[in-house]
Parts: C-alpha cells; sequence; structure tokens
C-alpha cells in the first residue's frame, strides 16, 4: 500500500508526527467552514499589533492583502486546505507565511490558537443565530399570512387529541406564530451574550497590556471584550445556548409539523397536500405523502441529538481550554443548518397548502362542542359551575355523542333550569356563538383574533428592525475580506 508522506507537525517543527495522530487530532476537514471568520479575526487582530508599533503599517499592508488573496482563493475554490496542517487557523497562517514570507509569521503575535478558535465560533454562532432568526420572521409572516386569510374559518380545538371547543383557524395558527415569536426571542438574547470578542486573552493568561482588545471587537461588529481570559478561552456557554435555542425551535416546529400531518390524513382532511411539495409511493399509485413536514418532525430529534452531545461536551471539563472543546463544532454545525433548513422548507411548504374550511367547519360543529358553554349557560341560571359540569356530563354520557340527540336533551336541560326557553337560549349553543363567547385577551373571538393580529404586525416590525441591526454587525467580517 503506498505510504502517505509524512509532515512536520504545526506545533513543533523539529518532530515528525505519527500519521495516525493527525488523522485522528485533524479538524480541517469540518472547522474548514470557519474560514470567513478566521481571515477576519486575523485582518482585525494585525490592525490591533499595528496600531500596538507590535508591527508597521508596512507589515500590516501586507498581512491584509495576504489574507484577503487568501479569501478569494478559498471563496472560488482555488486553494485547497491541507490536512496536514491539522485546522483552520494553521492552514490560514501556513497560507501567508508562504505568500508573504516572515511578515506572516508575525501575525500570531499576542495570540493562541485558544482565543483564536474563541473568536472563530463567537462570529460564526451569532451569524447563523441571523441567519436562522430571518428564516424564523419569514415563518412567522407566512403564518400571519394564512391567519388573515383564514378570516372566520373554524375547525375544533383539541387536548389529548379529542376535539374539545371550536376555535378559529387563524386563533391556531397564530398560536404556533406567538411560539416561534419566543424562539427568535431567545436567539436575540443568545445573540447578544455571543457577540462579544474573546481575542486577547491568549492561550489562558491574557496578552500585552499594551494590546487593545476593543479594536479588534469594534473592527469586527462585536459589543466589548469577555472580562477573563480563563473563562474566555474555555467558554461554550454560547454554544450550549445557541444549540438549546434552536432545539426548542425545532420542537415547535415539530409539534406544527405533527398537526399538518394529521391534518392531511384522510381522517381528518383539514388540507390537501401541495403536488409538487409531496411524495409519492412507490407502489400505491393513490398516495400522495407530506414527507416535508414528517422530516422536520424527524429532524427535530437530531437537534435535540447535538444538545445532548454539546452538554456531556462541557460537563467536568477544567479550566482552561482542553482539546475536548473540537468536538463541539459539528454538532453545533449540524443544528445550524437543520433548523435553517427545516424552517425554510415548513415555510415553503405551509405557504401552499389548502385548508378546507367546510370540513374544518362540519368537524367544529359536531361532537358536542359546545357541551361547555351549556354548562356556562346553566351558571348564570344560578347553578354553580361543578353542579352544572356534572349535568352536561350526564346529559352527553345520554346522548351517545350523537349531536341531534344532544340538543334535544340540552333544551330539556334548559326548560328545567328556565321559567321560560327562548330561541336566544338555544342560539346559545351554536358554534359562532361560542367562539365569540371566547373574547378574553388572547382568546379566540374575533374580535380578539383581530387584537392578535395587529399585535402580531407590531412584534414582526420590532423583530425585523433588531434583526437588521444583527445583519449589520454579522457583516462586518465580509466587509474586512473585501
Amino acid at each position: 500500500m503506498e505510504q502517505r508522506a509524512k509532515s512536520r507537525s504545526v506545533r513543533s517543527l523539529s518532530q515528525h508526527p505519527n500519521d495516525d495522530f493527525l488523522d485522528f487530532t485533524a479538524s480541517v476537514h469540518f472547522d474548514h467552514r470557519l474560514w470567513r471568520h478566521d481571515i477576519a479575526g486575523s485582518i482585525a487582530h494585525a490592525h490591533t499589533l499595528a496600531r500596538a508599533r507590535v508591527i508597521e503599517e508596512g507589515d500590516l499592508e501586507e498581512m491584509v492583502k495576504g489574507l484577503r488573496d487568501i479569501a478569494r482563493g478559498l471563496k472560488k475554490g482555488d486553494i485547497l486546505l491541507d490536512p496536514r496542517f491539522e485546522d483552520i487557523h494553521m492552514n490560514v497562517e501556513k497560507l501567508l507565511t508562504d505568500r508573504i514570507g516572515d511578515t506572516g509569521a508575525k501575525l500570531h503575535t499576542g495570540r493562541s490558537r485558544n482565543d483564536q478558535v474563541a473568536l472563530d465560533m463567537r462570529l460564526c454562532v451569532r451569524e447563523g443565530l441571523a441567519r436562522v432568526a430571518d428564516e424564523a420572521v419569514s415563518l412567522q409572516e407566512t403564518l400571519l399570512r394564512r391567519a388573515e386569510e383564514a378570516s372566520g374559518t373554524m375547525l375544533p380545538g383539541y387536548t389529548h387529541l379529542q376535539r374539545a371547543q371550536p376555535v378559529l383557524l387563524a386563533h391556531h395558527l397564530l398560536a404556533h406564530f406567538w411560539k416561534v415569536r419566543r424562539d427568535v426571542a431567545r436567539l436575540f438574547d443568545c445573540f447578544g451574550r455571543t457577540n462579544v470578542s474573546p481575542l486577547g486573552s491568549g492561550a489562558l493568561a491574557g496578552t500585552w497590556s499594551r494590546l487593545d482588545r476593543s479594536i479588534a471587537a469594534d473592527m469586527l461588529g462585536m459589543k466589548g471584550v469577555t472580562e477573563n481570559s480563563l473563562d474566555s478561552v474555555s467558554d461554550r456557554d454560547f454554544v450550549a445556548e445557541a444549540v438549546f435555542a434552536l432545539s426548542l425551535l425545532m420542537i415547535h416546529l415539530s409539534s406544527l409539523a405533527e398537526e399538518l400531518v394529521l391534518w392531511s390524513s384522510l381522517e381528518f382532511g383539514f388540507l390537501k397536500l401541495p403536488s409538487d411539495l409531496s411524495g409519492g409511493s412507490s407502489m400505491m399509485p393513490q398516495k400522495r405523502n407530506p414527507d416535508i413536514p414528517e422530516l422536520v418532525r424527524g429532524k427535530s430529534g437530531r437537534t435535540v441529538g447535538d444538545l445532548v452531545a454539546i452538554l456531556a461536551l462541557l460537563k467536568s471539563l477544567p479550566l482552561a481550554y482542553n482539546r475536548d472543546l473540537q468536538e463541539d463544532k459539528e454538532s453545533l454545525f449540524d443544528a445550524l443548518d437543520t433548523s435553517e433548513d427545516s424552517l425554510h422548507a415548513l415555510n415553503t411548504f405551509l405557504a401552499k397548502v389548502e385548508f378546507d374550511e367546510a370540513r374544518m367547519r362540519k368537524a367544529a360543529e359536531a361532537g358536542l362542542m359546545t357541551a361547555t358553554d351549556l354548562a356556562d349557560l346553566l351558571t348564570t341560571r344560578g347553578i354553580p359551575f361543578r353542579t352544572a359540569h356534572g349535568i352536561v356530563k350526564d346529559l352527553a354520557e345520554r346522548s351517545g355523542g350523537d349531536d341531534k340527540k344532544y340538543a334535544e336533551l340540552a333544551g330539556e336541560v334548559l326548560l328545567r333550569h328556565s321559567k321560560e326557553l327562548t330561541t336566544s337560549d338555544m342560539d346559545f349553543l351554536k358554534v359562532e356563538r361560542a367562539i365569540e363567547r371566547r373574547g378574553s385577551e388572547g382568546g379566540t373571538s374575533k374580535k380578539a383574533v383581530a387584537q392578535q393580529i395587529a399585535k402580531a404586525k407590531a412584534t414582526l416590525r420590532e423583530e425585523k428592525s433588531v434583526l437588521a441591526v444583527l445583519k449589520r454587525q454579522v457583516s462586518a467580517v465580509d466587509r474586512l475580506l473585501r
């Protein structure tokens, strides 16, 4: 078998590492994803060195030009990274020194790969959070638009997957809107805690006092610097927090996806699958399958697995940096990609599904859906609610689930507890009246839903404003590479 040529270790040029060591420890096959962040961080660090007069202005210009050339080459695919140099950091440094000679070797002055990778990870996480938040806001827009289109469409609301009380479809869709709203808020909060610079923490003890850490932070669009060098190089709280927020987001998407799967079944029949966004059967020609929501439901488990992997990784690590932390990247990258892709796919699907409003209404009118309203009506006749609840429960059991018989028995109950029965009393049990009575703030009445929609629109405007600020901060990386 042909032997691969051995390379010198990037850590010690006097030693020849074992190939098995390099194969096991190298990370460039996945941390190459950080190349933009690494090069931007290096450019910012070069300016810090120049400001402190550690390097000359000519050195700075040469470094920045060389780094930008490398960035262009990597972007075009003209430059290939070498796994023999372990990680993205040493690859970039080697490429730079090959281009500009010993001047490139000055770049690592005052920094360690420990604070370098901590910086790269923070830049990567904040960018990923902004991208996912952008997709999440788009899903909120679709949910809001479909809610407005639904107008007076009603359907059964469920508890324990059993029909419970009638609600407006708009109300149901807005429930998912507010879940995603909390997810977006968590992503924004995590962004804020992520967006501080650890550069200048060195390996663990800090760096020269003449190096102003705020210079790189400002150039990278970061809001200040970390407080403690030991904590800075070992901290991956922001990774765990980000993946937690992504996992909970995916759990919420899975809930929405589950409902779309159920609603598309013949048993529910509440929606029609888009022909171009659903799959067929290899054996049964009549079938169409809700592939997108099913996959989103399945992928939620992946992000939970990513979170568990990261939390287990961080457990019991002593200060400061440990090589274990190399293993946080693949789980993080997977959670970011899975969440972003799932949001985009589910949003596209939800935008095109057709709701069967007639089928929804028929279901909302069946199954003794106004039983609670009958109990409420009896309380207006002086009957304690618990007693009224028992009366209606007995009535429901006697009706055997037959809506016509239920209505007859309801009339008898009302006569028994009323001096005289009027038409308006029986209208009280109609589905529309049942919905309109739920007019408390956040309820399902048309007025309450209209208030929710107005609030949702204001929320979207606020989110987009915040997102625009975050995007400007993230874009600092690409501005430095130009």
